[in-house]
Order: C-alpha cells, then structure tokens, then sequence
C-alpha cells in the first residue's frame, strides 16, 4: 500500500528590501529624513505611533509581491520599535494612516500613479507628495473609501498630524503644532547648542548679580546698616 505523504505548503518569504535606493539626490534624502525625523520628534512621548522611513509595506498576508516603501509613513495604534518590514497582518491589521512621498526626477508618472492607487486601496487616510525640484505639494484626504485632493493645500492643517503646510519659497516650510519649523537635525543640534550657551550666560549672570549683592550687603554691615532692613 502507498502511504500517501502529507501536502507542505513552502514558507512565504516576505524581502525586507526591494533593491531600490533611498534617495536619487541629495536634495530628495535631505526631505526624507526632516519629514521622518521631525515626525519622530512630533511623537516620541506617545508609545503607540509608529514612524518609518523607505520601510517595505506588505498589506496583504501571503502575497509577497504587493509591496510598497513610503518615503515615511505614520501609523496610529501601533508600538514603536524595529522591524525589518511591516507586515499588516502582524499589526493589528492596520495600515499607515498617513503618508509622505519625496519626488526625484526619476519617479516616472506611471509609478506615482501606481502609489496612488495603492494608497488609496489599501486605506491609507491622509496621502502628501512633495516635488522638491519644483516646490510643489499635492496632498490627498480620504473621503469614505476614496481620496479626494486637498484644495488649497497651502496654511492646511493635517487632521491626523495637526502639522501645517506652507507654500513659501523657496521650499516647503512644514511647522509642528506648538508653531516650531521642521529642521534639519544639524539644525536641531545647532538650536540645542544656542539655547545651552544662553542657559550657561543667564548662569553667569545670576552668579554675578548674587556675588554683588553679597558685596553691597558686606559694605552696609560694615557701615553699621542692616541690609535685610533696608
């Protein structure tokens, strides 16, 4: 008699890299990284936001072959820390809420109007596309189960973010909520820098205004004047 062998079925192997570079330029990498930092930044005390940059997203279980890598994404109700890719299955089933794609002159139409596409299937909410090159910003808010564009984007306040977008030049300017602009982290470390040397100033001179007036206070005794009555 055959006995008949049990039917395996090959483990799915889900790449955490596509291959594909980062950044084309340098101008493009320097947008990534302010927009992904700062959003860090935005959300460092809430646990439960989840920021990425260039991170392979696989929306559906057992399909290794839809994928895509926002240039940052941030996902609300999901834990902070590492992850080689994020697999929506594993996560509560919960797509990146909002989106950010820098443009390069190598992102062909065909491409970003795939990354519409898949955005607006798979549930993103909030979707914004940054043209560098050109100071150009498009920007996408979901409206039931489809996108519609965001007009006038210029002074808009991102539901979800609560950051704004102002059309200035020459480049995009993004501030957080307390009003503060999106930096570089050279920019940031630079600021941090200033405000420790005007700490350490204001140091010195309460130290200074305190040895003369224990100075004063030591003329007045000596001239037979209570200082602590006058």
């Amino acid at each position: 008699m055959v006995q008949l062998q049990p039917s395996s079925t090959p483990e799915i192997i889900y790449p955490d890299s596509d291959g594909q570079p980062m950044a084309d330029n340098t101008k493009q990498f320097r947008w990534i990284v302010v927009i992904k930092e700062n959003l860090e930044y935005l959300f460092a005390n809430d646990p439960d936001v989840f920021v990425a940059g260039d991170l392979l997203w696989y929306p559906i279980e057992g399909d290794n072959k839809t994928r895509i890598a926002p240039d940052a994404m941030v996902i609300f109700g999901r834990p902070k820390g590492d992850r080689g890719s994020y697999k929506q299955w594993l996560e509560d089933n919960l797509a990146p809420q909002v989106v950010f794609e820098v443009l390069s002159p190598g992102n062909t139409k065909a491409e970003m109007k795939r990354k519409l596409s898949l955005y607006e299937g798979f549930g993103v909410d909030e979707y914004y596309v940054y043209d560098p090159d050109r100071n150009l910003l498009k920007g996408y808010l979901r409206t039931d189960s489809l996108f519609e564009i965001i007009d006038p984007i210029d002074q808009w306040v991102s539901p979800r973010l609560n950051i704004r977008f102002e059309l200035a030049e020459p480049e995009l300017k993004i501030y957080h909520p307390n009003g503060n602009l999106f930096v570089t982290l050279t920019e940031i470390a630079e600021q941090k820098e200033q405000a420790e040397e005007r700490a350490e100033i204001a140091e010195i001179r309460a130290e200074e205004a305190e040895e003369r007036a224990a100075r004063l206070a030591e003329r007045l005794r000596a001239m037979g004047i209570d200082p602590d009555q006058v």
